[in-house]
């Protein structure tokens, strides 16, 4: 089977006034990146859907979130908010949705952090309420932490039967979830211990993402070749000393230099060897949707223009 062909994004944080936000939305469809993400968290940027709905305005780009918390908001309501974005893209929404992460986000804001598995079944609960008010005619459901009574969504996504559902995660359950349920699945770091830091280094290695790609195909079965297997790249350098700069990033990881330079969410390199490197990696594990980081967009513009839809 031939490799998808690539597609990239960028995600985009957004704060300071609209001008910039316009700004760098117009940018990165110019240098060739197909959707614009942004994350959900309460620190420092916009709210995701309001600004996902002006990048639509000023731009042909595809708008995307990776990955919106379900425990931020009822699924009847984002469900109403996720269709209406739909329609008024007119059918540009990749509806990206996750069990939360950051511990931070809901010590501040005083949301209850639950344990993992509790976080995870209130996920599914809700991406089976999407899904259904998305779907033709009344939906009704009863789980442990959502109820929904003969409620017909309104109004219907444009593309149907309902916008691409991105899922993310690096533990198994949550891959086995977005390998049986979404479209697009993102491979990630397991971060159910709710910080970044460099212990997570030891997820990266190729062994490891190999497993969890195989986590990802037992899961989806006979659906597995329909799926659009994504990254998130945390850091990016574009740098003509590529064994000097592995050297000082991989303490970071928890890893050794040549190790470094082979974990997926990183891309260091000339802009030659970085299309190297993620035409190796989508030989090696089948990832074909990359999403840049906002402070390396700019420089990785030419890997785009070289790689995208080929």
């Amino acid at each position: 089977m031939s490799p998808r062909p690539f597609r990239f994004g960028v995600q985009l944080r957004a704060s300071g006034t609209r001008s910039d936000w316009v700004d760098s939305v117009r940018r990165a469809e110019d240098l060739g990146y197909e959707t614009v993400f942004m994350p959900d968290h309460f620190g420092d940027q916009f709210a995701p859907i309001p600004a996902l709905m002006a990048a639509a305005d000023c731009s042909g780009m595809r708008i995307g979130m990776a990955v919106l918390d379900n425990d931020y908001r009822h699924p009847v309501v984002l469900a109403k908010e996720a269709a209406t974005l739909d329609v008024l893209s007119d059918g540009r929404l990749e509806l990206g949705i996750g069990a939360g992460w950051m511990r931070t986000d809901y010590e501040q804001s005083g949301i209850r952090y639950d344990p993992p598995a509790v976080r995870v079944d209130r996920f599914e609960e809700g991406l089976k309420v999407l899904k259904g008010l998305f779907a033709d005619g009344p939906f009704s459901f009863r789980g442990k932490h959502y109820a929904v009574s003969e409620l017909d969504g309104r109004p219907k996504p444009v593309q149907r039967p309902h916008p691409p559902i991105f899922v993310g995660g690096g533990g198994r359950r949550v891959l086995g979830i977005a390998a049986r349920e979404a479209d697009i699945v993102g491979i990630n770091f397991d971060l159910r211990g709710g910080e970044v830091n460099a212990e997570l280094g030891t997820q990266a290695t190729p062994d490891v993402v190999n497993r969890k790609i195989g986590w990802i195909r037992d899961a989806a079965g006979e659906r597995f070749d329909s799926l659009e297997l994504n990254n998130l790249v945390y850091m990016a350098q574009v740098t003509d000393d590529r064994p000097g700069v592995a050297a000082m990033l991989a303490p970071a990881f928890g890893l050794s230099p040549e190790q470094a330079l082979e974990v997926p969410f990183a891309l260091v390199g000339t802009t030659d060897e970085i299309a190297d490197d993620l035409r190796a990696r989508r030989e090696a594990y089948g990832i074909s949707y990359v999403v840049m980081p906002e402070d390396a967009y700019v420089a990785l513009g030419p890997v785009v223009k070289a790689l995208a839809g080929t």
